[in-house]
Formats: C-alpha cells, structure tokens, sequence
C-alpha cells in the first residue's frame, strides 16, 4: 500500500478507528516511506501497541513486538530479541550432552568430532 502523505496517514488510521495526531502520523509516514522500524516509547497506555497493531492490519503486514525494559541497550532489541529461543535451543543441547561450540551453532565438524 503506498501512503503519499501524513495526512493520508491519518484518514486510514482514522478508517481502523485509530486517532493519531499530525507528529504521530509523520513519524509513522517518514518510518514507512524509509523502510525504516518504528520506534515508539511512553508511559503505559498511551497506545504504542494499538497503533503497531492497526498500521499492521492497514498494512497487512506481520507485528513485531518487543517488550522493552531500563537497562536494554539497542544491540539487545536489535539483535537478540529471540531470547526464550535461544535459551530453549541452549537447554535443548546440554540435556543432548552437545558441548562442542562447532556442533552447538550448527557448523559441520570433521568426522568423529
């Protein structure tokens, strides 16, 4: 969907009853027309999640949400957001007694290894 303007950003929010203001809407317009993340911060309930869930809808595109908290820094957000994985494959590889660091991130090994 190609959104030409702010304005027209806001009279499809408006559409998935959804009001956002002028700044809003411009943050929202310049995130999309880049091709950029949206990166919203506040106080709970002032509807950063309701507005990443309707541009997903008017968008129909996937919802990402990352839950963050004081004291996560960007390569965190950016980069190892997948943490309950991680974890889960870690676990999964000591209880199958994989110690060798080569076979843990997937890289062959030569035989016997």
């Amino acid at each position: 969907m190609d959104i030409e303007s702010p304005e027209k950003l806001i009279e499809l929010l408006d559409r998935h009853a959804y009001l956002a203001d002028e700044g809003l809407a411009t943050a929202a317009f310049l995130a999309l027309r880049m091709g950029r993340p949206l990166f919203l911060e506040g106080e709970a309930g002032v509807g950063k999640t309701e507005l990443a869930k309707t541009l997903a809808a008017l968008l129909k595109a996937p919802l990402i949400r990352l839950q963050c908290y004081e004291g996560l820094d960007a390569a965190q957000a950016l980069y190892d957001w997948d943490f309950a994985r991680q974890l889960l494959h870690l676990k999964a590889a000591e209880a199958a007694g994989i110690t060798d660091v080569s076979r843990l991130e997937g890289r062959s090994t030569t035989a016997g290894s």
